[in-house]
């Protein structure tokens, strides 16, 4: 509206420009016609002018508005996100699976150290016996509490020291036949807590004098069963505990 007052305002400048300097003094005589045709004219100038003004506001207008249609273009590429390069991931090469699993190996001879009787023995791992046993004499049984208890023996420093006395609670009783031709043997079972090297386990040992054989502790199947496995050709893969020294009697 601005643009169009200022061509009208041109317009009229012009046309007073053009208008004759007259004499105020000489009396000018008037046309109607003359003046009709002049005014005439002059509005068609006018309404010229101001629709060429119209014309030119409407092109510097589309001209913006796609100027700013371009910028607006402009600005959302800019706000794009950038997408993350990806990466490859290399997977780590992975070891094959230890034939043992989570398996400890044990060797045919073993120190291990049962927590009951505070002392370790030279342990023999037998897959061929089924059941776990601990080398004990003069086994007593008796009632404490109303449960069954047992009090027993064992040469905790070798058969050359006195043996000493400890007392624990029996879990069960089994039967153990050597061979086909001999009566079956009970035994009282108690639950002992072990030792081997920096591993640690528990498990049930019945008690039976073992004076005849060779090894005071014997570890069989049941123990191994699911957390070890036996290389027969070798023997004390693990280091042995240091004995704490036993009391006369353990309750």
């Amino acid at each position: 509206m601005f643009k169009q007052i200022i061509c009208i305002a041109a317009i009229s400048t012009a046309l007073a420009g053009c208008a004759t300097t007259t004499d105020k003094n000489v009396p000018i005589p008037v046309d109607a016609t003359a003046l009709e045709a002049s005014l005439t004219k002059q509005e068609s100038n006018i309404l010229g002018a101001i629709n060429t003004c119209n014309q030119s506001q409407a092109a510097a207008f589309e001209t913006l508005t796609a100027q700013i249609d371009e910028l607006k273009a402009n600005v959302a590429q800019l706000n794009v996100k950038e997408e993350k390069a990806v990466v490859p991931v290399v997977a780590p090469v992975q070891c094959p699976p230890s034939p043992n699993g989570d398996k400890f190996m044990l060797g045919a001879i073993e120190n291990v150290y049962v927590d009951e009787v505070k002392a370790s023995f030279e342990t023999r791992i037998d897959t061929g016996a089924e059941s776990s046993s601990l080398d004990a004499r003069n086994i007593i049984l008796f009632e404490r509490d109303g449960s069954q208890w047992v009090r027993f023996d064992v040469f905790t420093q070798g058969n050359k020291q006195p043996a000493q006395t400890f007392e624990s609670k029996v879990e069960r009783f089994v039967r153990i036949k050597q061979d086909a031709e001999d009566k079956s043997d009970r035994r009282p079972v108690i639950h002992a807590h072990l030792e081997i090297g920096q591993y640690k386990a528990e498990t049930d040992l019945n008690l039976s004098d073992r004076s005849h054989l060779e090894y005071p502790l014997l570890l069989g199947r049941k123990f191994m069963q699911d957390i070890a496995v036996v290389d027969v050709g070798q023997t004390f893969i693990h280091g042995k505990k240091q004995d704490a020294k036993p009391s006369k009697t353990n309750k």
